[in-house]
């Protein structure tokens, strides 16, 4: 996983409310376990026509949306079923952090063990950055905070250890591992 302290980039915007996991990444690319090639997969029925053609309209084909690094989502956003592969989809494309209001718990849980940072914020907030696709704003994961471009500064909720492992650039695995000695110290002494 690699370390995130801050993401500065614009922002593509997807309105739509209760986008679900098969949505994100459909079924039938379920079918790996690496992550590398999913970002082809990401949105794939929304993003292409029947015929394999882009949808010009769709928010990630337009030219703008290049290089966005945040998405920035409708309310309940990563509902339904629960799969790894969608925020690793998310992840491969070059998407880092999504914004709504709310973001589906499990897929908030799988988010932040892949190195994906889902971030809820208040409507009004919310509402500008539907407003304003394309605006440039900043995260700062240590502090936990969202600049938007007028220097507004807006604190989002994320647990302490999932911060830490974020920041630090490792799992919850890479986590214990980092940790081994002491846990093989501890072992040792109780027994």
């Amino acid at each position: 996983m690699q370390a995130l302290r801050t993401i500065r980039s614009r922002t593509a915007v997807l309105p739509v409310k209760d986008v679900d996991t098969d949505q994100i990444i459909p079924a039938r690319f379920l079918t790996t376990t690496s992550r590398e090639g999913l970002g082809d997969a990401l949105f794939r029925d929304l993003r292409f026509a029947a015929d394999d053609e882009p949808v010009a309209d769709f928010v990630l084909n337009r030219p703008e949306a290049q290089g966005c690094e945040i998405l920035v989502a409708g309310n309940n956003f990563g509902c339904g079923s629960s799969r790894e592969h969608a925020p690793w989809a998310l992840l491969d494309y070059g998407i880092r952090a999504v914004i709504s209001t709310e973001i589906a718990d499990i897929f908030r849980s799988n988010s932040l063990k892949n190195g994906l940072l889902p971030i809820v914020v208040d409507s009004d907030t919310h509402a500008w950055l539907l407003a304003n696709p394309g605006a440039e704003v900043e995260i700062d994961v240590v502090a936990s905070t969202l600049t938007l471009p007028d220097g507004t500064a807006v604190a989002y909720p994320i647990d302490a250890f999932a911060r830490y492992c974020l920041v630090e650039g490792i799992d919850q695995l890479g986590f214990l591992l980092k940790n081994l000695d002491a846990i093989e110290n501890y072992e040792e002494a109780r027994s």
